[in-house]
Parts: C-alpha cells; structure tokens; sequence
C-alpha cells in the first residue's frame, strides 16, 4: 500500500532538484519566485449533441473523468437556452474538474508517459497552443488512452480539452517549463 503522508510525486520531486535549476539559469532569473511554475491543469469533456438526447450520457462522462482525474468531476450546465442547438437553461451539457497540487503533478506525469504514446499516429503536442499568458491548451479525441478507463466497458468514447495553467509570464517560458517536464512538443 503506498504510504501517502511521506509520498511526492515523480514530477514535483524533479521539479525541485532538477527543473527550477535550470530555468532559473535558462531565463537569468534573480528570485527563485520568479521561476514559472505549474498553477493548475483543468480537463474538460463536453458531452453536447449527445447530452441533449440523453441526459445519462453526461454522467457516464463524469465518472469517465473522476476516474481520469483521482478526484471527483462537476457536472457543467447550459448558462442560457438556445433554441438552434435544442438546449435549455440549466440542461447539462458537459463536465470538468480542476487539478492542484500533488494530483496535478500525477496527472502530467500519467499524461505525457501513459496516455500520449497510447495516441494513435502521435507526433507530439502543438508547441502553439499557448495563449499569450503562458497557459497552454490542449484536445484528446479519445479519453480512453487513459489507463483508469476500462475499455469494455465505455458506452461513449469522449474527446477531452487538457489546459494547463502556469504562473509563466511569456509563452516562450511556458513552453521551457513543459519541455522540461517532458511535453512532446512537435515544432
């Protein structure tokens, strides 16, 4: 049984010895609270089309995405009805959950050594999906790439927004800060 009270995550452990060094020679930083580090990683699934026919399917959804994320997802609802899209006020549409501290290190571990290399035709990550403010976003087409997902099982497969949050200021550090992190940027 894994004893939890003395346990750091692979990544938060390699980020104080190994990764805060570097950036702080890469970018000339003074103060070590000037070095970039991860804020928070939100994953989101938008069940949609499918949600509107069937309610269930966005908790299906939401148990997919508890068990992807080790803690419990919020079930998202439509903020206003929109007659096109057959939606209703209040209808639920989707689910999220928002990652911090050891579980958000776990997951970005579990992400780029599990998950990725079980993609099929990977050839990294878009090294321009950052937003301007150091914050990086990304899509999966299939949640099932995840190990905690039982494939006999899955009704529906979901596609999946990743975005991870960091207290970078410019995209050029955020990007350093992920590929020390091992993120499989393509360009």
């Amino acid at each position: 049984m894994l004893d939890t009270a003395n346990y750091t995550p692979r990544l938060k452990a390699a980020f104080a010895s190994t990764i805060r060094p570097a950036m702080k020679e890469e970018f000339g930083y003074k103060n070590d609270m000037q070095i970039p580090r991860l804020d928070k990683i939100v994953l989101n699934i938008g069940a949609g089309a499918e949600s509107v026919r069937d309610s269930k399917k966005v908790k299906s959804a939401q148990e997919d995405l508890s068990a992807i994320a080790g803690q419990q997802a919020v079930v998202t609802k439509a903020k206003k009805s929109i007659a096109g899209f057959r939606v209703r006020e209040d209808m639920l549409l989707g689910t999220k959950v928002t990652l911090r501290g050891d579980r958000m290190y776990e997951f970005l571990d579990r992400l780029v050594t599990v998950a990725m290399p079980r993609i099929r035709d990977f050839r990294g990550v878009s090294g321009k999906s950052f937003d301007g403010r150091g914050n990086y976003a990304m899509g999966i087409k299939e949640h099932i790439v995840f190990p905690e997902i039982n494939f006999d099982k899955v009704d529906e497969v979901w596609g999946m927004d990743i975005i991870i949050c960091t207290t970078a200021k410019t995209d050029a550090e955020a990007k350093a800060l992920l590929k020390h992190f091992n993120m499989p940027f393509n360009s």
